[in-house]
């Protein structure tokens, strides 16, 4: 197994910046989404919020119908356009709240042109089939049965320790892999391997991970220059943080805590970043 470094909230400080005198709405951080469906709007909707909430000062949402309104309805600050055309971002994020056997060309069109693109993408959910081959700086966002699939896609055969496949197929697909979990873990194809623990189990519940999505997005915005590997850890343990301050189990996880739904999280974000900075 490959030796994995722990990651911790010194280490998350130094990519949480804190807007000075000089800085506007672009140089904070330009994100865009593609993301959620008809089917599935509530997914572009946790994005959304967790993109301002996690400190971008500029969010784009490009899709339509019920995604679209439900993303105006709870962020009016948004800008919200039917295509990727004339989107100049920092970072994009795509494929949550989306199925790849209903995508259409246009939309996988789309999606190509962006991860063949410069400008780094957080790949999720159903996006992920189409990873294989691109061109851009990638992250990659799989939950365990997702990360199974990637492993199908590839053609893998008997089944890793769960950090050596997650290096593998880092490696493989040339794309940082966030693998997420109780204890995350981030490896990127040069061999890099990071492991963040959750915080707490309440996490565990739906939409999570699209709000994980959001914040990636936004640190991915602010740090240009970072490797994308730190980045993402640095969103990991974030988002984990934001899970602990939501559902009250406290910083050293003795309290039980309490249940959570995912708004709860992307709504607890500003919090702990105050205290991650403080």
């Amino acid at each position: 197994m490959p030796d994995a470094r722990d990651w911790s909230r010194e280490d998350t400080a130094r990519f949480l910046r804190v807007p000075g005198a000089d800085d506007d709405k672009y140089s904070r951080g330009v994100v865009g989404l593609r993301t959620g469906s008809s089917a599935y709007p509530g997914a572009a909707v946790l994005g959304v919020e967790a993109a301002w909430r996690a400190g971008a000062g500029f969010v784009r949402y490009v899709g339509d119908g019920r995604a679209a309104d439900a993303v105006i309805a709870r962020r009016p600050e948004t800008v919200v356009s039917p295509s990727i055309a004339g989107a100049r971002v920092g970072a994009w994020v795509i494929g949550s709240g989306t199925d790849a056997a209903s995508r259409s060309p246009e939309t996988e069109r789309e999606l190509r042109d962006l991860l063949d693109g410069q400008v780094p993408v957080v790949v999720d959910a159903g996006a992920l089939d189409l990873a294989r081959g691109s061109r851009a700086p990638r992250v990659l966002t799989p939950h365990g049965r997702e990360f199974e699939r990637l492993r199908d896609q590839l053609g893998y055969g008997t089944r890793d320790d769960r950090a050596d496949a997650v290096a593998r197929v880092a490696h493989d697909l040339g794309a940082v892999v966030l693998l997420k979990g109780a204890q995350t873990l981030i490896a990127d194809p040069d061999g890099l391997l990071i492991r963040v623990e959750a915080g707490t189990g309440w996490l565990a519940t739906a939409g999570t991970g699209d709000v994980l999505g959001g914040v990636l997005g936004a640190l991915l915005a602010a740090n240009a220059d970072a490797p994308l590997a730190e980045v993402a850890a640095a969103a990991a343990w974030l988002h984990g943080h934001a899970g602990v301050l939501a559902a009250g189990t406290g910083a050293d996880g003795r309290a039980t805590g309490h249940p959570i739904v995912a708004l709860d999280v992307a709504e607890a974000l500003p919090r702990a970043f105050s205290d991650v900075v403080a």
